[in-house]
Formats: structure tokens, sequence, C-alpha cells
């Protein structure tokens, strides 16, 4: 899964933007595992998973703030 734009995350439903989430958290502790047992080839992929879910909660956050 490459990098999300900020684009795609808003054109995300709330309930799509927490699949997104949960899909990026297995992701991210795949990766984990992987590095730990020196399988992992693409490092730099934990810090984009890391950073895309923080983009998405971030998102959400103003979609929430905004509807108040």
């Amino acid at each position: 899964m490459a990098q999300m734009k900020i684009e795609d995350i808003r054109a995300l439903s709330p309930d799509q933007q927490d699949d997104a989430i949960l899909n990026l958290k297995k992701e991210r502790f795949n990766l984990r595992f992987q590095r730990a047992t020196g399988q992992l080839e693409n490092t730099s992929r934990l810090r984009e998973a890391r950073r895309d879910i923080a983009r998405i909660k971030t998102v959400a956050a103003q979609t929430r703030a905004k509807k108040k």
C-alpha cells in the first residue's frame, strides 16, 4: 500500500477511515515482526505506515471538529 494522499483520505467515509486505520495497524504489527526476525526488506514502510495512521486520524479529527 503506497502512501495515502490527503484528498484520498477526505474522500473516505468515517467507517472507511476506521477500516484503513485498522488495516495499517495490522500491517505495522506484521512489519515489526518481520524487522525483529530479519525478514524486513523495505524498512521505510514502517515509517510510512505510522505516518499514514496519523494522517487519517488528523483528517478524522478535522471533520469531527467541522461538524460541531
